[in-house]
């Protein structure tokens, strides 16, 4: 039996599963991982191996940090804390050229850092910030696109889930990966709001400028904005100093979450259930596709198609830096189709062993795909955060909003090239944890 050929045709399967049977994708890799491996080791052996990943997953303490974490973003996002980071950040900078998709990047970023949640940033920030953007006379394609790339800040700024599932998943450090998240996140959006000002640029007209507030009355909006920075400090210090682990830092951030909301009046018993909810729906996503990753990876392990693409990617006649270009651009294809986190834990058991054997750090490695696979939250055909910015935005059509997302793309590439050239810019950080 040719190993490498089943193992190809269970990731064929795998794809035809998802995208013409619609498929939920942690069962999809659980179903596809356990008929390979008995057809390669044997029935008995599928079974057990699938009652051992099951238990070695639902058991593991550190997955008890997702949804945590969840729960705080949750808690924040009902309790109004995305309107008041709006402000803020509207106040400070709405009065240049292109100054109101400015702040909603800025905004996006801010509440991405303590929602973790592409769509849910997406929803808020279109609900937001798309009025505001409409009342000054912004392009429909500037704003919207403005709208859905912001949103995609959450997966590479931390408390990432995305970062928390790498972390589990090659056994790093899920502090330094969030250290190592602050840095590529500033890089990417610094790069978002270059994007508008040349935008604005070409396009004078796309983002008119805004009226200009005394500086007292932006440093009064500040204080709408203290609340996402006292939950970013608690959770990023703790870690820093050792303080917390991840699982702790996130119980301290949801439980000051929901002081917070309290006390300031902005959550409800409606918002606080709806929050529990959410969250215990999102929770089960993501670790049952955690389940059906790990039970997709011991699959592929047996059919050892990982260590092959290894061999043969490492043997290559191309520099280093050439392969990881060529594995950035599988990533970046990758996460057109499928989504972010799926394509992540899909992958990384092929290609995380050939970061490391062409000598890259495995932090620097892990940080700098979700930069790439976030490209696939905005672009075609899958792009969800387009397509909610898209559904909610009733009033533009979605080609527009294509066509917003694609003056973005550039940010994005320009992130990957400040990443592969300054390393330091995701490892200065982690490497002054303890």
């Amino acid at each position: 039996m040719n190993l490498a050929l089943v193992g190809v045709a269970g990731i064929a399967v795998l794809l035809a599963m998802l995208f013409f049977l619609g498929t939920p994708v942690g069962f999809a890799m659980a179903l596809v991982g356990v008929a390979g491996f008995a057809l390669i080791v044997s029935v008995p052996a599928a079974l057990n191996m699938f009652a051992a990943a099951l238990w070695d997953t639902f058991s593991q303490y550190g997955l008890t940090v997702i949804p945590l974490f969840i729960f705080m973003g949750q808690i924040a996002f009902h309790s109004g804390v995305n309107e008041k980071l709006y402000k803020a950040a509207y106040r400070w900078v709405g009065h240049v050229r292109g100054g109101v998709a400015m702040a909603t990047v800025m905004a996006c970023g801010a509440f991405s850092a303590i929602c973790g949640s592409n769509a849910a940033t997406a929803a808020t920030m279109t609900t937001v910030a798309l009025p505001e953007m409409k009342k000054f006379g912004y392009d429909p394609k500037l704003s919207t696109g403005t709208v859905a790339c912001g949103s995609t800040l959450g997966v590479v700024i931390p408390p990432s889930v995305v970062l928390i599932v790498i972390g589990l998943s090659t056994e790093q450090s899920i502090a330094k990966l969030f250290y190592g998240g602050i840095g590529a996140g500033l890089v990417l959006a610094t790069m978002m709001i270059l994007s508008v000002a040349l935008i604005c640029r070409r396009h004078p007209d796309w983002g008119p400028a805004g009226p200009r507030f005394s500086f007292a009355q932006r440093f009064s909006a500040l204080s709408g904005a203290f609340e996402t920075l006292l939950l970013f400090a608690l959770v990023m210090i703790g870690l820093y100093l050792g303080v917390f682990t991840p699982t702790e830092a996130g119980a301290a951030g949801s439980f000051l979450a929901v002081v917070i909301g309290v006390v300031r009046g902005g959550l409800s018993w409606k918002g606080f259930c709806a929050a529990v909810e959410e969250t215990l729906r999102v929770s089960c996503m993501v670790i049952t596709i955690v389940a059906g990753a790990v039970i997709f990876g011991r699959f592929l392990a047996v059919t050892r198609i990982p260590y092959d693409i290894a061999d043969w990617v490492v043997g290559l006649s191309v520099p280093p830096v050439g392969i990881m270009i060529i594995i950035f651009a599988i990533f970046a294809v990758g996460g057109m189709v499928m989504d972010a986190l799926a394509l992540l834990l899909i992958t990384i058991p092929i290609f995380f062993p050939v970061a490391l054997e062409l000598g890259y750090d495995p932090l620097w490695f892990a940080v700098t795909i979700t930069v790439v696979t976030t490209l696939g939250a905005v672009t075609p055909p899958v792009g969800a955060t387009t397509y909610v910015v898209g559904g909610m935005a009733a009033d533009v059509p979605l080609e527009d909003v294509f066509r917003g997302v694609f003056y973005f793309i550039p940010a994005y590439l320009a992130c990957l090239a400040v990443l592969m050239l300054f390393p330091e810019a995701v490892t200065a950080l982690p490497r002054l944890m303890r």
